[in-house]
């Protein structure tokens, strides 16, 4: 078995969709451990101080601080993979030593490939082997960007997700907090789990239901509306959940 230690990763993008992607893509990879991520570049010299990281993730094009100005300036780099909309910057890239160049917008095999060079440069296990028997899979989860920090939330610990204009508010079990996000897009992140839209401003945790009464959903001492246009995928999500705790329990006889 497998049993080096993953590797430690730092993410720098100011543009939250690729910042979010390549966020996701981390995340699936088990043998990544991803110690920071930050729209800001300034924040992320900061970080690099702070964390001695393996491998960093870092776009050209950005704010206050240019991607490969922020390499000079450091010290000490570690390895790089550089993701940018732009192909020109790939001999100034490679001059700094990075490992890869990843052009936007990148596919998660050509993400994979990068994770390669690396694994090849250090000589560390390569991702595809036998990855999800090494390492557990981490519970589902999504990043949100709170105050310019993007904050690991695990979606078991969500009550719900409300709407307020272009942002949302999250309600966990530990926290609450509020993100420039449209529920929309908060809805296509989570299709297919137990977080489902019941309502033009609400997406619901299914699980933390403890009933429903007419139109209405009720987790503990909150309630929430269900909206007409939201009904019936709220009611199938609870059926499904209902025969699956029926299946459950143990026969009497």
């Amino acid at each position: 078995m497998n049993t080096s230690r993953r590797i430690r990763c730092i993410a720098i993008d100011d543009e939250p969709p690729a910042l979010d992607l390549l966020v996701s893509y981390i995340a699936k990879v088990p043998e990544l451990e991803l110690c920071y991520a930050t729209h800001s570049p300034l924040d992320g010299f900061t970080a690099l101080q702070r964390y001695p990281v393996d491998l960093l993730f870092i776009d050209i094009n950005m704010p206050h601080l240019n991607g490969l100005d922020l390499l000079r300036s450091l010290a000490v780099r570690p390895k790089v993979i550089l993701t940018t909309a732009f192909r020109e910057y790939a001999a100034e890239a490679f001059d700094l030593d990075a490992l890869d160049y990843l052009v936007k917008p990148y596919r998660f095999d050509r993400f994979l490939r990068a994770i390669s060079k690396y694994q090849q440069f250090t000589g560390h296990p390569d991702v595809m082997d036998d990855k999800a028997e090494e390492v557990p899979a981490e519970p589902a989860h999504l990043y949100f960007n709170v105050n310019k920090e993007l904050i690991k939330v695990y979606l078991s610990d969500i009550v719900y997700i409300e709407s307020i204009k272009d942002y949302i508010r999250v309600v966990t079990d530990k926290k609450t907090f509020v993100t420039y996000q449209r529920i929309s897009s908060a809805e296509r992140k989570l299709s297919g789990t137990d977080l489902v839209r019941s309502h033009k401003s609400y997406i619901v945790n299914i699980s933390k239901v403890t009933s429903k009464r007419g139109n209405k959903l009720f987790l503990g001492r909150t309630q929430l509306p269900i909206g007409r246009s939201y009904k019936n995928q709220v009611y199938e999500l609870l059926r499904r959940k209902m025969e699956l705790a029926d299946a459950t329990v143990p026969d009497a006889n």
